[in-house]
């Protein structure tokens, strides 16, 4: 592929701050985005030769046949644009993102990629340019690459979308509180005389937080074999079953070891005294890995924070807060989940404020 990038290349990135920062705190002001959340691609192309390439090491052309179809048909020669593959989810007028559905795009069977890709079509929401008409940006202020970008798209249609923009940071709080409701993760500030730093946390993302005190079912056992890797949590549906919502992960050595002692009065064991474990459920991503985990009693709940409840699960990994003791694990329900009203997810990509 012949375009003036040195790849593989490594999308920028973004650190993250506690809320929305004013238009003048950096030189020459900030530009506000939604922030969307999907499987970020960098949308290669060089005549009919083209690549979706992701932020991890694999690329996704493979899994996405009807963006790559589109991206021939669509965009201009030799061209790189920066964006995010969506999949939505839900009948017209009510529409959100689904990262779930999104998800099982990612298929080793050529036969269900073609099935998915009928099943659940894919879309990219575009917010950057790095090459546009063979002419590389990466030097260029973001003002001037959102300008390429506006002109390589304006003569496109679906699957692919321009994300809005705005100068007014009341806006862009505006967008973070409604724009949950259809899925969306949050606010992206971006310096509008910032060149295109590929692998460098140069934007700035805001990102929804709760709080909820869920259930402890379980734990794993550290990729190292060395204390706990990961604590699975619980909470009860309306019929009253407990359910794993995800789990949190992220502790240092010392803690992981630390939490084998704290967790062993809550121990399952068998008749043998043997410690009793159960398995979650497999998924391509975890098809050669081990899914066991040691099972607890339902007795110990736990304070946890997260972005998003998305159907049954945590969106995300959630970060450990403090033990209940003060809470009954009945009390830990589903329904009482905080969760952002709904919102259209095309009132997000067409109505303009």
């Amino acid at each position: 592929m012949d375009l003036p990038l040195e790849l593989p290349i490594t999308p920028m990135l973004a650190k993250a701050i506690a809320s929305v920062p004013a238009a003048d705190s950096v030189d020459g002001g900030l530009t506000y985005e939604p922030k969307w959340d999907g499987f970020r691609c960098i949308v290669l192309k060089d005549g009919d030769e083209v690549e979706l390439a992701s932020r991890g090491s694999k690329p996704l052309t493979r899994y996405f046949p009807e963006l790559v179809e589109a991206v021939r048909e669509q965009l201009p020669d030799k061209c790189a644009l920066d964006g995010e593959v969506v999949v939505r989810a839900g009948e017209k007028g009510s529409a959100r993102l689904n990262f779930e559905a999104l998800s099982q795009r990612i298929h080793p069977a050529e036969s269900r990629v073609r099935k998915l890709a009928e099943e659940t079509p894919a879309e990219i929401i575009f917010f950057d340019a790095l090459v546009v008409d063979g002419e590389s940006l990466l030097d260029r202020p973001f003002a001037e690459r959102r300008r390429a970008l506006e002109g390589a798209l304006r003569s496109v249609g679906a699957p692919f979308h321009l994300t809005r923009v705005t100068d007014d940071p009341e806006i862009a709080q505006d967008w973070f509180s409604r724009f949950e409701g259809a899925g969306l993760d949050g606010v992206v500030a971006k310096a509008k005389l910032s060149p295109y730093q590929p692998g460098k946390r140069s934007m700035l993302k805001i990102k929804h937080t709760r709080t909820a005190d869920a259930v402890l079912l379980g734990y794993r056992i550290h990729k190292s074999g060395n204390g706990v890797g990961s604590l699975l949590l619980g909470l009860y549906d309306d019929e009253g079953n407990l359910r794993n919502v995800g789990g949190i992960v992220s502790f240092t050595a010392k803690r992981r070891l630390e939490l084998i002692d704290e967790l062993a009065p809550l121990v399952v064991r068998d008749d043998e005294g043997d410690e009793v474990r159960g398995e979650t459920d497999r998924s391509r991503f975890s098809s050669n890995k081990d899914v066991s985990f040691v099972r607890l009693r339902p007795e110990r709940v736990v304070e946890v924070k997260f972005d998003q409840l998305e159907g049954h699960r945590f969106r995300h990994g959630v970060g450990f807060l403090r033990w209940r003791p003060d809470r009954d694990p009945e009390s830990c329900l589903m329904s009482q989940v905080d969760r952002a009203p709904a919102y259209d997810l095309d009132d997000v990509l067409t109505t303009v404020d």
